[in-house]
């Protein structure tokens, strides 16, 4: 059975890769769009529920736009439809956001008006460099909240940990509202990593099983939720307990979790 998050295919179009696997009255190889909003949902059918999030930049193949709706694939693979009106024509993204959050202004000044808010990890392309900003294709953006894409993260933890305090929010991935996977899914994106969006792809698609004690870096699963280890004793998790990104001691946590009806740990995986 194909997981339909990651299959570009809706019925009536589907990727060309899928000729001959799946059913469509039409197969297109799409064309290259972007995200043009700072956040945008992923949603599971037009007007539907969220899956999960886009940021500002992240490329996409759109196979379809209908109503005011576009099909699309993110560069994660994740598949589903965001509203078209929140797409433009990519801009080859230089720099992302390595701060919490930025603005972009009008000008070259903090008291300029400001244009646009940018969380953690969205993607903007530098025009220009002035002395304390950037100019970029969506505004004079300060120079110390950007970073190269060339040059990555390489903590994921710490990046974890620049999200603390960040409210929970179900499907979310931003520092404006993130849920376990979105959390883990960030850490590892901006060090340069690859990494599947939801907790059960994570589980298996991340690492090796391990045992013993634990360290920084480790993930942790369970049926529907996943931390990172912070040190060998501590995680870090966005979670609906305390409706925000919060350590937590690690024994406390299995304990808490399973009292609370959402079972075993599952498996630890280290990178």
């Amino acid at each position: 059975m194909t997981d339909r998050r990651l299959t570009p295919a809706n019925g009536r179009v589907a990727a060309m890769n899928l000729a001959g696997q799946v059913e469509a009255d039409s197969f297109t190889e799409g064309w290259g769009m972007q995200i043009a909003r700072p956040v945008v949902d992923l949603r599971a059918s037009p007007g539907g529920p969220r899956d999960r999030q886009l940021l500002h930049g992240t490329e996409v193949t759109v196979y379809e736009a209908l109503k005011g709706w576009a099909f699309v694939q993110a560069s994660d693979g994740y598949v589903g439809y965001v509203v078209e009106a929140d797409l433009n024509d990519s801009a080859a993204a230089t720099h992302a956001v390595g701060s919490l959050a930025t603005h972009a202004y009008t000008e070259e000044s903090f008291k300029s008006a400001d244009l646009l808010h940018l969380p953690f990890g969205a993607r903007i392309r530098v025009l220009d460099e002035r002395r304390k900003f950037f100019e970029t294709n969506v505004g004079f953006v300060p120079k110390k909240h950007l970073r190269p894409l060339d040059r990555p993260f390489t903590d994921p933890t710490a990046v974890a940990q620049l999200h603390f305090g960040v409210p929970y929010l179900w499907g979310g991935n931003s520092s404006l509202g993130i849920d376990c996977s979105g959390l883990v899914a960030a850490a590892l994106t901006a060090c340069g990593q690859s990494c599947p969006a939801d907790s059960d792809m994570q589980r298996d698609g991340l690492g090796q099983a391990v045992d013993g004690p634990y360290e920084r870096g480790d993930l942790l699963f369970w049926d529907g939720h996943v931390g990172m280890m912070v040190d060998g004793e501590t995680m870090i998790h966005a979670n609906a307990h305390h409706m925000a990104t919060r350590y937590e001691p690690i024994d406390v946590a299995i304990t808490r979790i399973a009292a609370q009806g959402d079972g075993d740990l599952l498996v630890r995986k280290r990178l």
